[in-house]
């Protein structure tokens, strides 16, 4: 039987598809990236903010088309939509065969197959750690720690990999809706992370790109501390890993250890996600966020004091309810000043069941299009500034492909035009590299790339000394 697998929203979402690739893959299923001729559909979701939600509904939607007038014998919906609309998506949508809750997708296998013999079934996990479970003699099934034994499809090319080392969140920010859809913090035990981050290696991953809701607090509610940089130094001895970068890092968790670990490992990409949303005192208050605009900016001068290479990437949201004018400018001179290397806005989502969603004052969407807009603006404008400065540089990069199309003119001056990343740049969020050779590259190779241009937010460059890695 073939199945036709979507997976919408955010890398730790990837991750849980792909452990059920895995799972799928080992009672002997195949897949195909043809709608038209799959047996199985399955769409793992995702809701986090409107467009989000949209974009899931609207795929459920086109898959269930398939159902109803092609070779599809069943459709499967997971993720977080699944978690949060669960009964709505049966009721509504006939063609849908069996959801999955977010902590329920270790079971796809029999779920499916329960699915292809008829039965129409909703499998919702619960939020509790495998122990809570067990000493309740609970018949819900627990929280899925990432599977060491199960090998994980991979569908980011082979050469990097995302390790999902925790799930849920205890933050309970105003505006968002994840502790409803994943639970409260949950730590993966170390040994399995180690075991599943080796069975990565020897599969050919080279870069491992840590994540979850949030990393700074990993083994808090295991080991009753932070151990976030114990676990990279774990990783960090892995053999034949060659970059480890760390996303979603809440500023006010950051800590001295793990500021030491990321200057001492080479290993370590120099290199951060900060997802500080905004910069006045007083939204960041109504958020529910745990920091002020001074605590950023002392958090921000010691990382760049200790580490005078590393490059910061942050997210904000424009438009929260109660937002001034005068509060949107504060926000604008703080990333005027703190020049972020990579910044991205979402524009403020009201999400039912928040406490956000109730609150007075809400922004009417056109100003907060237009806040949104003069946000990326200036970031713009410091982002194209740090790219002209790169030229002239000799940066290490990993080779993702070769591009087929020509890149810029100095194309026609080389046999080939690879697509590539520094350290400075995580997948799908960041800027590119372009290198310009007459070598054979392959994806995953590494490679001493001299910049020879900047194109917007992406670099032009050519290998140094026609020295590869």
């Amino acid at each position: 039987m073939k199945i036709f697998f979507v997976s919408l929203g955010c890398d730790k979402n990837l991750v849980d598809s792909e452990e059920m690739l895995g799972l799928l893959s080992e009672q002997g299923y195949t897949f195909t990236d043809d709608e038209t001729e799959a047996d199985v559909i399955i769409i793992n979701t995702c809701c986090f903010i409107n467009d989000a939600k949209e974009e899931s509904i609207q795929t459920i939607l086109e898959m269930a088309e398939y159902k109803n007038a092609g070779s599809c014998k069943a459709l499967l919906v997971t993720g977080c939509m699944a978690q949060r609309y669960r009964q709505e998506i049966l009721d509504e949508l006939p063609e849908v065969d069996a959801v999955l809750g977010t902590t329920a997708w270790g079971a796809i296998v029999p779920v499916l197959e329960k699915a292809l013999r008829g039965e129409r079934s909703v499998k919702v996990g619960s939020f509790e750690t495998k122990r809570e479970s067990a000493m309740k003699n609970s018949t819900d099934v627990p929280f899925t720690n990432a599977n060491a034994e199960t090998e994980r499809v991979l569908t980011t090319g082979g050469y990097y990999a995302y390790l999902k080392i925790a799930e849920g969140c205890d933050k309970h920010c105003t505006y968002c809706i994840i502790p409803k859809l994943r639970g409260p913090y949950r730590s993966v035990p170390m040994e399995n992370l180690i075991a599943q981050a080796e069975s990565l290696a020897a599969q050919g991953v080279k870069e491992l790109i840590l994540v979850a809701q949030e990393t700074t607090v990993y083994g808090v509610d295991l080991y009753g501390h932070k151990c976030l940089h114990l676990l990279l130094e774990a990783l960090c001895r892995i053999e034949g890993l060659r970059w480890i970068r760390i996303l979603y890092c809440y500023p006010e968790e950051i800590y001295e250890e793990l500021i030491d670990v990321m200057a001492r490992e080479p290993k370590i990409c120099h290199y951060l996600d900060l997802p500080i949303q905004h910069a006045s005192d007083a939204i960041l208050k109504r958020m529910g966020r745990r920091t002020t605009r001074e605590d950023l900016t002392a958090m921000i001068g010691t990382l760049r004091e200790r580490i005078p290479d590393i490059v910061l990437r942050t997210t904000l949201i424009a438009g929260f309810p109660g937002e001034t004018p005068r509060q949107h400018e504060e926000m604008m001179d703080f990333i005027d000043e703190m020049e972020f290397d990579r910044l991205g806005v979402f524009t403020y989502s009201q999400e039912e069941d928040t406490p956000a969603a109730s609150m007075p004052d809400q922004i009417e969407e056109e100003t907060k299009q237009r806040w949104r807009d003069e946000l990326m603006a200036l970031q713009q404008e410091i982002a194209f500034e740090h790219a002209e400065q790169m030229v002239g540089q000799t940066v290490t990069a990993m080779v993702e492909g070769e591009l087929m199309e020509d890149a810029d003119d100095q194309h026609l001056l080389y046999a080939h035009t690879y697509v590539a990343r520094t350290y400075g740049d995580a997948p799908n969020v960041d800027g590119l590299l372009f290198i310009n050779t007459d070598e054979v590259l392959l994806s995953g190779d590494f490679a001493k790339v001299t910049i020879t241009g900047a194109k917007e937010y992406d670099l032009i460059g050519v290998i140094a000394d026609e020295f590869t890695e």
